[in-house]
């Protein structure tokens, strides 16, 4: 399915990856849902997974003792099924909402006018009934935890609700990005212990300068036309200095996440895992072209290889613990 969908016809957003899954099993009637939802492009669900997934890991992991079950340093399977489910459910919905409040700016930014609102394939009354669908989803996964990750989980709307707003006042919407992206951080840690402490805390913050950084990338592809139309960005605020500040950005999350698995008393193996992540992060920043946004939409995309690194260098951590009595 090549073709581009714009109001005469139905098709494929234009940064959607052709071919996709959507366009060839989906009704046409369905595209419009999808595309609000990004179901062709996945690779925002993954982002905004991989703080819970970690997090996920790393309580399970903490203070991790040779000798241990393996299973009790492992994340629970049923909370990895559910923070899946959520992450696909509220990226879901907090994209059909962003593209609600956006729309005025989609039509005159070429990657996304051919999003279904700007496009005319879709109503804001069905837009809005979907995001309601998506959000009840996301509800009936909440209340499957503890009762403070249900009330840290709420309170991730706060970020949600504002973030589309920011880029039209200030030049961080990166930031507010950051914010909602990485409740994750969090989530997994209070839906295992029923508490948050530094360590978590010390993770989120790391996971708000990782998504600045992404983000940044991700922004390059658009930033002449956000120019033409007021849209603000660091993409634009950083400019020709966007590889300094991916070195602070990028540094500084990987500088937080070994303090948070420090706190957390993390088996050392996990440190292995942030290592290869950090040669990938700043692999990134010396291959970047700011100017080629083909390259710029591929490296955002290459982030999620660094949500797997961490990831399998928690899991790691806990199960060398959990089996060093037999090495």
């Amino acid at each position: 399915m090549e073709t581009i969908q714009s109001s005469g016809v139905r098709g494929r957003v234009k940064d959607a990856p052709s071919g996709h899954w959507v366009y060839r099993l989906l009704p046409r009637g369905m595209w419009p849902y999808a595309q609000l939802a990004r179901w062709d492009r996945p690779i925002g669900w993954q982002l905004l997974l991989w703080p819970c997934w970690w997090s996920a890991a790393m309580a399970a992991a903490a203070n991790a003792q040779a000798g241990d079950p393996l299973l009790s340093v492992l994340p629970s399977p049923w909370h990895i099924v559910l923070f899946l489910i959520g992450s696909i459910a509220m990226r879901g919905a907090g994209c059909t909402y962003n593209d609600i409040v956006d729309v005025d700016i989609d039509e005159k930014v070429d990657r996304t006018r051919s999003r279904p609102l700007p496009a005319g394939q879709g109503s804001h009354k069905q837009a809005w009934a979907f995001l309601v669908a998506q959000a009840l989803v996301g509800l009936a996964v909440l209340v499957q935890f503890n009762s403070f990750a249900i009330v840290t989980g709420l309170c991730a709307l706060i970020p949600v609700a504002i973030y589309p707003f920011m880029k039209r006042v200030t030049d961080w919407p990166q930031l507010f990005l950051g914010f909602a992206f990485s409740w994750g951080a969090m989530m997994g840690w209070a839906a295992y212990f029923g508490r948050l402490d530094a360590a978590p805390m010390l993770l989120y913050f790391g996971a708000i300068l990782w998504t600045i950084g992404y983000d940044t990338l991700y922004a390059h592809q658009d930033k002449e036309d956000d120019a033409l139309v007021g849209v603000r960005s660091t993409a634009r605020l950083f400019g020709d200095r966007t590889k300094e500040a991916l070195v602070y950005l990028y540094g500084g999350s990987l500088i937080l996440f070994a303090s948070a698995f420090t706190l957390a008393q993390v088996p050392l193996p996990a440190m292995a895992g942030l290592l290869a992540a950090a040669a990938h992060m700043f692999r990134q920043i010396r291959v970047l072209d700011i100017d080629n946004p083909d390259q710029c939409l591929k490296l955002f995309r290459s982030n999620n290889t660094v949500g797997w690194l961490i990831f399998i260098g928690l899991m790691a951590g806990g199960a060398w613990a959990a089996l060093r009595i037999y090495l």
